[in-house]
């Protein structure tokens, strides 16, 4: 009971000693009468805060977890998703909220995937043509390193394009939003063309301060698509293209696609076949 107690008074301090000053005299949600304990401000509340960081790193160096904590950003992060079917939008809409946050004085840097050459790796472009510098990297680790310590430290927000891309996408995300205070804005494909999950990006759904759900114009027949249709036979998840590999599709016109295909791949296997007999007589 003694460390249910210390546990909550330590939380409550927390909360008071990075609430805004107009928050502080505000009433908290009450706890049951057993773990009623006075909440510590100001001062007090910053020393107890830290008095509970040195009591972690102590145990986790006693534990072999570690010399001493990772230090903290004096204010947290936040998690921004963006997400849909090919064609939605995503990399507008993620452009927009980096170049807002850059008009408000930030300090921002933008990350792609060196998997995605289709227009540079020194840029991330848009379908209509709307570009900005980044950095195309083969992992999301590898950016506070190459962007070195210091200039890391500085930046605000963290723009992340084609997200579906990078394996270490979730823990990348955690440190550089909770330990690192960044606002991190994430864009990238939530399925693969047989809309099953596509990489990393809905395992941060849970992270998220934000998840925004874009959808695309059926090619077809211009109702609201939320699928992307694969056009080629080819059966490899990732496969970068653009209109010449895929389409947006609405759900009626995926399932008629995927008969076309089906039946397409039928026939092809027919001639192939066929072609193989005649080269054997």
């Amino acid at each position: 009971m003694r460390s249910i107690c210390v546990m909550w008074s330590l939380l409550a301090a927390a909360a008071a000693a990075t609430a805004p000053t107009a928050l502080r005299g505000c009433a908290f949600p009450s706890r049951p009468p057993l773990l009623s304990l006075p909440f510590r401000r100001g001062r007090a509340a910053r020393n107890m805060l830290g008095a509970a960081r040195s009591v972690s790193a102590a145990v986790q160096s006693r534990s072999g977890g570690g010399a001493a904590t990772e230090v903290r950003a004096a204010h947290s992060g936040e998690i921004h998703v963006i997400v849909g079917p090919m064609f939605a939008g995503k990399t507008t809409a993620l452009l927009r909220r980096v170049q807002a946050e850059a008009g408000n004085g930030r300090s921002v840097a933008l990350i792609k995937s060196d998997k995605d050459n289709r227009y540079g790796l020194d840029s991330v472009v848009t379908h209509d043509g709307t570009k900005m510098a980044c950095w195309a990297l083969s992992e999301l680790s590898s950016f506070h390193d190459k962007l070195g310590i210091e200039a890391y430290n500085k930046v605000d927000v963290i723009g992340i394009d084609e997200a579906q891309f990078f394996g270490d996408l979730y823990d990348f995300s955690c440190k550089a939003a909770d330990r690192d205070g960044k606002i991190v804005v994430v864009a990238g494909l939530d399925g693969d063309y047989k809309r099953k999950k596509f990489g990393s990006v809905l395992d941060i759904v849970p992270l998220a301060d934000s998840v925004t759900k874009l959808t695309a114009r059926c090619e077809l027949c211009g109702r609201r698509a939320f699928f992307t249709l694969r056009k080629t036979q080819e059966t490899k998840t990732e496969l970068i293209g653009g209109a010449d590999v895929y389409m947006p599709v609405c759900r009626q016109h995926y399932m008629d696609g995927q008969i076309v295909i089906e039946a397409t791949r039928i026939v092809l296997d027919l001639d192939r076949s066929t072609v193989t007999e005649k080269a054997l007589k």
